[in-house]
């Protein structure tokens, strides 16, 4: 079902600082700053050769990147993306199987302008899932 790691994701407290950290230390290619006001965020994305890092940082104090950073000072990885074909057809298997699904199950459209849902962390070993469609 699932298909190739789209990214993973890092939440970070200054988008600025660490966009230069992988730009300026690692040599990496950093998009620029996407605000997802629907998802609390904004974003960078560093382009790999075979995947994708999105930094994440809150936009606003009620972001839920904001309460990860409370338990996670130094920020850290958030969440893992995989692609499927099929969103709908994805969620309503992995319901069938007893996974939920975060919010109201209705996919929102994700960073890449792609439908996106996330799936409840305690379902997949502590590690929170987002599935993009492609």
């Amino acid at each position: 079902m699932i298909g190739r790691l789209n990214h993973v994701a890092i939440a970070v407290r200054d988008l600025t600082a660490a966009s230069a950290l992988y730009r300026e230390t690692l040599g990496a290619s950093v998009s620029a700053p996407l605000p997802q006001p629907d998802h609390g965020v904004t974003v960078v994305f560093i382009e790999l050769l075979n995947t994708k890092i999105e930094l994440l940082e809150p936009l606003g104090p009620a972001s839920p990147i904001a309460k990860f950073l409370e338990r996670n000072a130094d920020g850290g990885i958030h969440h893992i993306c995989y692609e499927v074909d099929d969103i709908l057809a994805a969620r309503d298997r992995l319901q069938g199987q007893g996974a939920r699904v975060l919010g109201d199950g209705t996919p929102k459209i994700g960073a890449h302008g792609k439908p996106v849902l996330f799936l409840h962390p305690k379902d997949f070993n502590g590690t929170l899932i987002e599935l993009e469609q492609v």
